[in-house]
């Protein structure tokens, strides 16, 4: 027989990757597929549900073609971002594309929501109403597609919708649930009255169950188009922070993790959340857990970003030896990476990104470091919320696809002066693949898993550079506030024009 392997699924917002590994923690074989984003008007960000399948298919056959053996694997597990949604009519047909946890068009129904509810929502929720959410994008709908909202009788997060696909369930878990702000964090089921702000029937959310729950195994339909064998067994699953924060070490109170990925984020394990405006909450894989989050919406979003416009014969690699020879400070270019908004600490989907302080000293290199250190500026303002309100931390796990750069490795341990560990592996498919382990019993339980991963490489704060950043940090903020208005107006006019 093959030795038992188990199979991580996570969709990204850029691609979807498959895992495969085995008890130990060995990856076996990856594979990946793009995904593509879909953007009809300025701060609109949607996917078509149907690539997102496609998509997985390819990235199946891919390690099948590899050597992995559909027989060997022993169960299966499915990722995604919090907050994006699949609409469903009465037949399961999918309605819109799906809108994605970095929209920001819900701008007025956050402001409206706020004015009318937002204590309460803060209060039932757990969090603050922010664009980000399921609930103002679902107001967002039943404004400006009344016919289209009426016709909704079912709501599937991302991975939910997915492994629906694979299995045919009907599930969610508890910290996706909490991504659609329709929960109620105090009881753990749907939330009435927040359903009811929506405009939305609870019979539409999907039964809440644990992310290590097994919910079912592959359709015979689903085997067709996979190449997986009929009857795998599929355990629920959980949001990608949650899954990657997991794999990536975060597993008791007093550690960090730091994530680079589309978007970067700050977070830290609690056992006791204090719900406030400026932190967020959602339940954690560790039992009794809750993990505490801030983020920046755009970061390796914003890295391709400037490859795609200005460095696309260079490469990723070509731009990162082109920073290295820039000192700290990108002698004086500071970036904002703001090309979506922003969420912490300013809550504010009509910033715009911008380059303040170019100059004719500066060339191609200050570009890249200044964008490098202009996402390390925005994480150390969602480290400086954390800290503030006695969440912080010394020692932090780096996760996501950014980790590759070893030199913004290092810009971010100098800019938040945090010891870095980088995890061997810390991807959400990795740690999809240990959910699964632990939801067919390969893994006895979430301590038994966490006891795979091992650190590779540590990153200490480079104190020379600290002074410098620090006077960094205080100009960004600075070009910051001095910006907003000037952005406000950019962004009242571009939809005036549209």
């Amino acid at each position: 027989m093959p030795e038992a392997l188990l199979l991580g699924i996570d969709l990204g917002a850029g691609s979807l990757k498959a895992t495969a590994i085995d008890a130990s923690g060995r990856v076996h074989a990856t594979a990946s597929a793009p995904v593509e984003t879909l953007t009809p008007h300025p701060g609109f960000s949607e996917q078509a549900p149907e690539g997102w399948w496609h998509a997985l298919v390819a990235s199946v056959g891919a390690l099948l073609r590899e050597g992995v053996r559909p027989d060997s694997i022993a169960a299966i597990s499915v990722t995604a971002g919090a907050h994006t949604h699949v609409l469903e009519d009465a037949e399961g047909r999918v309605l819109r594309p799906a809108i994605m946890w970095n929209d920001q068009r819900s701008g007025a129904q956050v402001a409206a929501l706020r004015e009318a509810a937002g204590p309460r929502i803060l209060e039932l929720s757990g969090n603050r109403v922010s664009a980000t959410w399921t609930l103002p994008q679902l107001v967002w709908v039943r404004e400006n597609e009344p016919a289209l909202f009426a016709r909704i009788r079912r709501i599937r997060p991302a991975k939910d919708w997915l492994r629906r696909r694979l299995d045919g369930s009907d599930a969610t878990d508890l910290t996706d649930a909490w991504g659609l702000m329709l929960a109620d964090a105090g009881s753990g089921g749907w939330s009435a009255e927040l359903c009811a702000l929506a405009g939305l029937d609870p019979a539409a959310l999907p039964p809440i169950v644990a992310s290590h729950t097994t919910t079912g195994r592959v359709t015979a339909t689903a085997a067709a188009e996979t190449g997986l064998a009929a009857g795998t067994p599929v355990v629920c699953g959980t949001s990608d922070t949650n899954a990657e924060t997991f794999c990536g070490g975060m597993t008791r109170p007093g550690m960090g993790a730091l994530k680079l990925a589309t978007a970067a984020t700050v977070s830290t394990l609690t056992a006791q959340p204090a719900f406030s405006e400026d932190v967020i909450h959602y339940p954690h894989l560790v039992p009794g857990h809750c993990y505490a989050i801030l983020g920046t919406n755009s970061c390796a979003s914003a890295h391709r970003w400037l490859r795609d416009s200005l460095f696309a014969s260079l490469g990723f690699d070509g731009m990162d030896e082109a920073a290295r020879g820039v000192p700290a400070g990108s002698d004086g270019l500071v970036f904002h990476p703001y090309l979506n908004g922003e969420r912490s600490p300013y809550w504010d989907p009509d910033l715009r990104a911008a380059y303040v302080g170019l100059g004719f000293a500066h060339g191609p290199g200050h570009f890249v470091r200044a964008l490098y250190e202009g996402v390390a500026y925005s994480l150390r303002d969602c480290l400086d919320v954390l800290e503030a309100r006695g969440m912080g931390f010394a020692t932090a796990r780096l996760v996501g696809g950014g980790t590759r750069s070893l030199l913004w490795q290092q810009i971010i341990a100098d800019v938040t002066g945090l010891v870095i560990e980088l995890p061997r592996q810390a991807d959400a498919s990795f740690g999809a693949a240990l959910l699964a382990g632990i939801g067919v019993g390969a893994f006895a339980d979430t301590e038994a898993a966490a006891a795979v991963v091992s650190v590779e490489a540590i990153r200490e704060p480079n104190r020379a550079n600290r002074r410098g950043h620090e006077e960094g940090v205080a100009i960004y903020r600075a070009a910051k506030d001095a910006l907003t208005p000037v952005n406000h107006r950019i962004v009242a006019a571009t939809r005036g024009a549209t």
